[in-house]
């Protein structure tokens, strides 16, 4: 979240960070320190902001507020090559679609595990995840 963040995350040996939010700060001070930086966006004005800042990837966040023609849109007008990774939201179903708008990664959350899942649950979640994903 703050550059201080970013100098713990280091020191602890962390090579990347990803923020909810489009920092720049974070960004640059990830980059000095060689680690990946995935800031959060959710508009071009803030995806143009954080790749000028360095950022490797650009994290759609929260990816429910938005859809795949959405990132289709966005891919449009953001540099060639760009990564974006959906998150919030994302899961089995609406995976194929988001792929198919230019979804370089995911990020999953609640669709793999939610308080009170066993083990079993969890691999059920994982293997429709990875089915969705072939």
């Amino acid at each position: 979240m703050t550059p201080t963040d970013v100098s713990d995350v280091h020191a602890a040996g962390g090579n990347l960070v990803v923020t909810p939010h489009a920092a720049g700060l974070v960004v640059r001070g990830a980059k000095a320190r060689g680690m990946v930086a995935c800031p959060g966006f959710f508009t071009p004005t803030e995806g143009f902001a954080m790749l000028e800042a360095g950022a490797d990837a650009l994290k759609l966040f929260p990816s429910e507020a938005a859809s795949p023609t959405v990132l289709k849109a966005l891919r449009a007008v953001l540099p060639a090559g760009t990564r974006v990774v959906p998150v919030g939201g994302v899961d089995a179903g609406n995976i194929p679609a988001w792929r198919a708008a230019g979804a370089a990664a995911f990020g999953i959350g609640s669709a793999i595990y939610k308080p009170g899942d066993s083990a079993a649950v969890v691999a059920e979640k994982a293997r429709a995840l990875t089915a969705a994903l072939a």
